[in-house]
């Protein structure tokens, strides 16, 4: 099998048959399979897959919604292709545009191709405007420079998108995530097209996740395999201004002063305590690691390739 195409759902039933029709126009000189995962709809998306579903595709049925990332996640686990591809299933995405993305994949040895939406046919003030910011404020704290964080057209070699580890929200960090595993990437332009039937699933409330997640995937892109380097420098950090200020104030107390009712003394006890709590806290997360890796046989490293001169 060369391509897997990944594709979630939810409530898209008026998308399905014109989906189907524009991948088998776009990958028609391609052996593909498609991975339809339906992740919990509530109308007849599930049905209409299953009367317009060709041989070559498959239905994933989760008995909830779990979310994109869940949905991504279980689609590439049944993957069989050399390479897969994911993308919306909202018709916004345009198959037509995977061909050229296995080219520039194949012609510049990259690892993932992602997407970056050129024309993108969405709200400004509810969808451009936010995801302009989000993205800058991403490149920003995680320094991996990717224009379009929210496509969901991407390209990976199998290797890449089965190690992945996709959990709880992630798919909008999956560039992040490429980079943590040392794959090489880049981005090309690709179409989208307005939404023709149906409703967005994403609303402005989604920020607040956004932000939540991109201050994890900053922790875990740079301290995830060494917390000790946080925890115990600002655990070091602020035990030892606690004992500079409770020194400074035992001097003051032999002098004569009262120093019972200043309210830096309470400020050293606390920041002497606040670094033992966070140094500790680093011990328990370098142990937490380690079981980790060495529970499931894991290692913290992936070998690219191996030579041998003969």
């Amino acid at each position: 099998m060369k391509l897997s195409v990944v594709i979630p759902v939810m409530n898209e039933e008026e998308s399905i048959k014109p989906l189907f029709d524009a991948l088998e126009a776009s990958l028609q000189s391609i052996d593909h399979e498609i991975i339809l995962v339906d992740d919990g709809s509530t109308d007849r998306t599930v049905a209409t897959i299953r009367e317009h579903a060709p041989e070559n595709a498959r239905l994933l049925v989760f008995n909830k919604n779990y979310g994109q990332t869940t949905a991504l996640a279980a689609g590439i686990d049944h993957a069989e292709g050399e390479f897969i591809a994911t993308m919306d299933g909202d018709l916004q995405n345009d198959p037509a545009d995977i061909p050229m993305m296995m080219r520039h994949l194949k012609e510049h040895d990259l690892d993932v191709v992602a997407g970056r939406r050129a024309g993108r046919k969405d709200g400004m003030l509810l969808r451009k405007i936010p995801s302009k910011i989000a993205n800058a404020l991403i490149r920003t704290l995680t320094d991996v420079h990717i224009s379009d964080y929210g496509c969901t057209l991407k390209l990976f070699r199998r290797d890449v998108a089965k190690n992945l580890g996709l959990y709880g929200e992630l798919h909008r960090f999956i560039p992040v995530l490429v980079h943590l595993y040392g794959a090489n990437m880049a981005e090309v332009d690709v179409r989208h097209h307005a939404r023709r039937f149906g409703t967005s699933k994403y609303g402005i409330g989604r920020t607040f996740k956004v932000l939540s997640d991109l201050m994890f995937m900053v922790f875990f892109q740079k301290y995830g395999q060494k917390p000790m380097h946080l925890f115990g420098t600002l655990g070091v950090l602020a035990f030892m201004l606690g004992i500079l200020i409770n020194l400074y104030l035992g001097i003051v107390k032999l002098l004569g002063e009262d120093i019972g009712g200043r309210p830096l003394l309470i400020l050293g006890v606390m920041l002497v305590f606040t670094g033992i709590q966070l140094i500790t806290t680093g011990f328990i997360a370098e142990f937490i690691m380690r079981t980790y890796y060495e529970s499931q046989n894991k290692k913290p490293y992936i070998i690219r390739d191996i030579f041998v001169k003969s």
